[in-house]
């Protein structure tokens, strides 16, 4: 029950420090604006790690690979330490890395699916609530680029857009098939 306990905490913090750092990325990717709340949010959490770094891996283009990089290390260090906490011997060294890189990879693609399902879920709830809300304009923008795709392709049906459900499933299906695809790759770790 300790090591049950102990692995959520250890989750929850590393999956809070991983999204602030995807939404770090994807609002510069965006172009979306730090000076708003969730912007100083943002940095705040996240300028500890991407600070140093961004003076040894600059800017490619509007790609940070200096806020990418923490959110990776943090998810594959996760998977590392959950391994070494389980008990269970791990197999050899080489074997052991490249399994938590790999794994840390996916945790960290699996974490951005989930980052973008809740920003358009928070967009839609804004939209019906209260559109003018401070959070709505930068939920907005990043959620603006996930539907467009998807708006192209189904107009609304008597004024009500219907993109962002569409999106959801698309979202469901690839968490569903990340999950299995991590799953497999749990056998690196014990070999």
């Amino acid at each position: 029950m300790a090591f049950d306990i102990l692995t959520m905490i250890l989750r929850a913090t590393a999956g809070f420090f991983t999204l602030m750092f995807l939404v770090r990325t994807a609002m510069r990717f965006l172009r979306v604006s730090f000076i708003t709340p969730l912007g100083q949010f943002v940095l705040a959490t996240t300028n500890w790690a991407t600070v140093p770094l961004q003076r040894v891996l600059p800017a490619i283009g509007r790609l940070d690979p200096a806020a990418l990089l923490p959110a990776w290390l943090m998810q594959a260090l996760l998977v590392l330490l959950l391994v070494f906490l389980s008990g269970r011997t791990p197999g050899a060294p080489l074997s052991l890395l490249l399994g938590c890189a790999l794994i840390g990879a996916l945790e960290l693609l699996y974490l951005a699916l989930y980052l973008v399902m809740g920003v358009v879920i928070i967009g839609v709830v804004l939209s019906w609530v209260n559109p003018y809300a401070p959070l709505a304009g930068p939920i907005n923008a990043l959620s603006r680029p996930l539907l467009a795709p998807f708006r192209r392709i189904l107009p609304p049906i008597s004024g009500i857009d219907i993109s962002p459900l569409i999106f959801l499933l698309v979202v469901q299906i690839l968490l569903y098939v990340l999950q299995r695809a991590a799953g497999s790759f749990y056998f690196m770790l014990y070999i």
